[in-house]
């Protein structure tokens, strides 16, 4: 009896996820490595919202301080991104 078309699709996308999860980086990291990647997905997030702030803030303190704060965080981001390659 042959399959139809949608479960042979079907299948092969059980397949290709299978092989996607066998070949990911991410099974293969350590505990650590996988806490500093979502430290830096999150620091990166942050970095995005300073400079949106930033684009906005009209007060020259605020200004500022969002400025001192995304020295801190990109100060963060390459010590971490060091951190990942090793």
């Amino acid at each position: 009896m042959a399959r139809g078309w949608e479960s042979k699709a079907v299948a092969d996308q059980i397949e290709e996820g299978e092989s996607r999860q066998k070949q990911s980086p991410q099974a293969e990291a350590s505990p650590e490595q996988r806490q500093l990647k979502e430290r830096l997905g999150s620091l990166q997030l942050s970095k995005s919202r300073l400079l949106q702030q930033l684009e906005r803030a009209t007060n020259p303190a605020y200004r500022n301080v969002l400025l001192n704060g995304l020295k801190a965080v990109e100060k963060e981001i390459e010590e971490i991104s060091l951190q990942v390659k090793l």
